[in-house]
């Protein structure tokens, strides 16, 4: 065991007892001066592609429409939900290589795994599968936990990280009852990797390939991997892709789904598809008896 490799497992098992003791102040919801609210958080995002439904559309236009209409309002007006439909869901896993892509996440980050499970007996057997985002609880428990207020919930409902606050203590990590947070350790896919033939003389090897150092852009801040900066040593996890909904764009997971399983939009728009899913199907939560009030649904 390397030294890397010590320090991450001696991490994890002591975080674990201190967070369990720190979680009975779970219903203790630390507000934030971080957001800002009211009309300058009104975007008007301007789809002309989408303004007016039109028969057998795809929903997926209709979601960009139910997006552009609650990005105009105030950012306290609007409440995001995930509705999934495991019915339809096939178990792709394309809706988590689009969140790698879309994040540029390392290994051992992950913010919507697809976690399978077999029932029936053989030859009757069946496969069910569960993407697993976030929740974005209403009453978070990883939020209380954390000694710098360094995460919080939004106005519109999504909890949120600030990696510069971050310290990586990962109490927030083990309060979650859903598994939805992760550590970066600062891995790369192409570590010890060759670099190319015409650099391999010189430099055979390399710590990284110069695509794994471009920066990210979540919550609407460029963020370089370069001298080991933020998000690395942080916690992480799926946050709505906040950063394309300002720019009036769907989450990933959203858009690269091939059974159009996922659904997402504004639970305080009526007419929104998020809320007629919910209205007509028999929507279920994860855990219910963690009191967390997730924000994520299934059918």
């Amino acid at each position: 065991m390397n030294r890397r490799e010590f320090v991450r497992a001696g991490a994890l098992v002591g975080v674990s007892a201190l967070a369990s003791a720190s979680v009975v102040i779970k219903d203790r919801i630390i507000t934030s001066d971080k957001d800002t609210t009211g009309k300058e958080t009104a975007r008007n995002l301007k789809i002309r592609a989408v303004e007016k439904a039109s028969e057998n559309e795809d929903i997926l236009i209709r979601m960009q429409r139910d997006l552009a209409r609650a990005m105009a309002k105030p950012v306290e007006s609007r409440r995001w939900i995930m509705v999934i439909d495991q019915r339809k869901c096939v178990g792709c896993s394309a809706c988590t290589i689009g969140c790698v892509a879309e994040n540029k996440l390392p290994p051992g980050v992950v913010y919507r795994p697809v976690i399978s499970e077999e029932s029936g007996q053989y030859p009757n057997t069946k496969l069910v599968f569960t993407p697993r985002p976030c929740m974005q609880c209403s009453k978070p428990p990883c939020v209380p936990v954390c000694p710098v207020k360094a995460t919080w919930k939004r106005p519109d409902g999504v909890v949120a990280i600030d990696y510069d606050a971050c310290i990586g203590c990962r109490y927030c990590i083990a309060a979650c009852p859903y598994g939805a947070r992760t550590s970066d350790f600062g891995e790369y896919y192409s570590k010890g990797t060759a670099f190319g033939a015409g650099e391999a003389k010189e430099n055979p090897l390399v710590g990284s390939s110069p695509y794994e150092e471009k920066p990210n852009f979540e919550y609407g801040k460029s963020w370089s991997r370069a001298n080991h900066g933020s998000p690395m040593g942080n916690a992480r996890k799926c946050h709505f892709c906040l950063h394309r909904l300002e720019a009036g764009q769907l989450p990933t997971c959203v858009t690269t789904c091939i059974g159009r399983a996922t659904y997402f939009g504004d639970a305080n728009d009526p007419d929104s598809l998020v809320v007629e899913m919910v209205a007509k199907n028999n929507v279920r939560a994860l855990l219910p008896h963690k009191e967390t009030e997730p924000n994520v649904f299934y059918i």
